[in-house]
Formats: C-alpha cells, structure tokens, sequence
C-alpha cells in the first residue's frame, strides 16, 4: 500500500517542477528520498538521509565529502515542509500562495540537485578506486616485465661473456702460437 502510494506520488511530479526521470532509480537514496518528500512523510526521508550517512563506507573519505550536501539536504527537506504545511496558507492572498508554491518547487529542485550531487561524489570515489587499482596492477605488470627482462639481460650477458672469453681467449692463443712460429720464437 505505501509503495503504491508513493509511485502516484512519483507520477504527479509535474505538482514538484521536476522530470519523473529526475527521481533516478527504484532502488537508489534519491528515489527513496524524493518520493518520501513527495508523499509527505518528511521524517522518514530524514532518517534515511540519516542512515545512509551512517553507513560504513569502503572510502574513507566519502562521509567527510557528503557531510554538507546531506546536511543541506535535510534542511532542505524541512523547508519544503514548512513551505508545505504553511499554517493559514488559505488565508494568504493568491499570490502569496503561488510564491509559497515556487519556493516549494525550487527547494525540491535544489533537493535532487544535491542528492544527485551525493551519488556523483559515490560514483567518482569508485571510478578513482577502479583507477588506483588498474594503476597498481599495470604497475605489478611493468616491474614483473622489466625483472623478466632484466633477468634475461644478465643471463645472457653472463653466459655470452663466458663464452666470448672463451672464444677471446681460445683465438688469442691460436694467434700468439702462429706469431711464434712465424717469427721462430
């Protein structure tokens, strides 16, 4: 029943000023959030923004980096409820009433504005550990390559030298014994 809900409410976005597709997807914090906003039920949208920043992150740096927008995003959600539940709204002259509306619009714009900032800064943090990773490994796959070859250098300096001694040595000889002969020595 309360999914339902929440899906009419997801239809009827043209009441908030945003594109249903700005509602991302069905099971991301933007879709939880936004559809809790618009079915009014602003402190449960609180306490996921909540809970999701209280999670444990595999970056470290990902709480330090959404702490403002989720802060920011709960005001926002405050705002948009008091722009919403305005006492004596009835009373207030039309465009009074259509300046409250914009407002409320506007602070859900900013609203998936910064949720889709949170999940940008998701994204990015695993994009750069893909990154890192990629980078460790290609640097493994150059030091094994330059050891590989390094390797192979001295293995072939070592058993070329040995033999071309050898050979320098062999020669050597064979010319000395023919110059001795030549010269009777």
């Amino acid at each position: 029943m309360g999914e339902l809900k929440l899906n009419q409410e997801v239809k009827k976005t043209a009441d908030f000023g945003v594109d249903a597709s700005d509602f991302g997807s069905s099971d991301s914090l933007r879709y939880r959030v936004l559809t809790q906003v618009a079915a009014e039920l602003y402190e449960q949208a609180i306490e996921d923004l909540k809970k999701y920043y209280a999670l444990e992150s595999d970056y470290p740096t990902f709480k330090k980096k959404i702490e403002r927008f989720i802060n920011h995003s709960i005001d926002l959600i405050f705002a948009i409820k008091a722009k919403r539940n305005f006492p004596g709204i009835n009373q207030l002259t039309r465009a009074k009433q259509q300046e409250l509306r914009e407002r409320f619009k506007e602070h859900f714009k900013e609203l998936v504005y910064m949720l889709k900032r949170i999940e940008k800064i998701e994204k990015d943090l695993q994009v750069e550990d893909a990154r890192s990773t990629i980078y460790v490994i290609k640097a493994f796959w150059v030091s094994a390559i330059v050891l590989m070859m390094t390797w192979f250098l001295v293995e072939i300096f070592r058993g070329l030298a040995i033999t071309g001694l050898v050979v320098i040595t062999d020669y050597s000889e064979k010319i000395l014994d023919y110059l001795a002969k030549l010269f009777g020595l």
